[in-house]
């Protein structure tokens, strides 16, 4: 049976709702909501506001400024997704691209393996690997370190910038101004905490929530999930991306992150320090900690700019409300990590014209 959108939307229109507001919580649905057009296709009393779904947006300044100088030491290689190499740190401009033009040596890879890879093949560099992402990518983070462990590759350490879902969450529903309805859930940090990952959200605060596929069909089929547990006066988990999210979610996976990181209270863009937010590593794998192994230390937060990023990723502002959108922050020419990354939320809106 093909899916029919328009039936789809005329459920939710049928349904006895003021204006609602709810938010999805992962880049790759900020993406495929702007290149599918489904704000433009609910009505008008639906809103769909970008969370904080997007790991390189959430990181904040001070920590790539940190990036950047640990860059410039002698004998490092820094080795990154590609999206991290245009991510400004507290000066517009100043990035990894910039740095490596100075004469850093920074490798973009595609699995955390590969910088192991590039240690063993460069025995006289220190190869520091970016580990950015939440649940999603931590546990093959946690296998790279634990290759490069079982393979004594000394010369590789990771400087770990993961995070975790819930308590975020935890903290943007308890920041002022707070005003989101529902939340469509990452399908793909689903796949690792499975739907009891995100029990805590009716449990505690009374707010539905559906964990979503990436396709159109199950983001609008999510919306409407959302819309009817409003009208109906519930709050569930429901997931709607059954063909890859199980109860429990991954066990292995979770079983490999526990084995090799422990929550730390960690620094967000738009949220602040967060308790128990972050991954470190555990202390039996100090000595392929990053910050341990050069001593990393945060310099303090710089001034705000005029870059609105920390507002969008919150829900607070539309990528269209910052007043650089567009004229002075553009892909080709990014002040803030929204418009960089390829799940940042105004990138989606400039690429695909979003209103």
């Amino acid at each position: 049976m093909s899916f029919d959108a328009r039936r789809v939307l005329d459920a939710i229109r049928a349904l006895p709702l003021g204006e609602i507001r709810l938010m999805e919580v992962c880049g790759t649905h900020t993406m495929a909501i702007a290149r599918s057009g489904i704000r433009s296709m609910l009505p008008e009393n639906v809103k769909l506001l970008s969370g904080p779904g997007c790991p390189v947006c959430v990181t904040p300044g001070e920590v790539i400024d940190a990036v950047l100088e640990l860059a410039m030491h002698p004998g490092v290689v820094i080795a990154t997704y590609g999206d991290m190499v245009r991510v400004p740190g507290s000066t517009p401009g100043d990035n990894l691209a910039r740095r490596r033009a100075l004469g850093a040596r920074v490798e973009v890879v595609y699995s955390p393996v590969d910088a192991v890879t590039i240690a063993q093949e460069n025995p006289d560099k220190e190869v520091v690997f970016l580990g950015v992402g939440f649940e999603t990518t931590a546990p093959g983070t946690a296998a790279a370190v634990l290759t490069a462990k079982e393979k004594g590759v000394g010369n590789f350490s990771l400087f770990s910038m993961l995070k975790t879902v819930e308590p975020a969450l935890r903290a943007l529903i308890a920041s002022e101004g707070f005003n989101v309805q529902g939340f469509l859930c990452p399908g793909h940090v689903a796949t690792i905490i499975g739907e009891e990952g995100f029990h805590f959200l009716p449990r505690d605060y009374a707010l539905p929530a559906v964990i979503s596929g990436f396709e159109p069909e199950d983001i609008l089929s999510s919306v409407y999930l959302l819309a009817r547990q409003l009208a109906e006066g519930k709050a569930l988990v429901q997931n709607e991306y059954r063909r890859a999210v199980a109860p429990q979610g991954n066990p292995l996976a979770r079983a490999m992150m526990e084995k090799c990181f422990a929550p730390r209270r960690d620094l967000w863009r738009g949220l602040g320090a967060i308790e128990a937010s972050g991954l470190q590593l555990r202390e039996e794998l100090a000595e392929y900690d990053a910050e341990k192994k050069f001593g990393v230390a945060y310099k303090a937060a710089a001034k705000p700019t005029v870059c609105r990023c920390g507002e969008v990723i919150t829900g607070r502002l539309t990528p269209a409300q910052c007043p650089l959108f567009g004229k002075r922050c553009t892909p080709e020419d990014p002040v803030g990590p929204c418009m960089v990354s390829s799940e940042g939320a105004c990138a989606a809106y400039y690429k695909y014209q979003t209103v």
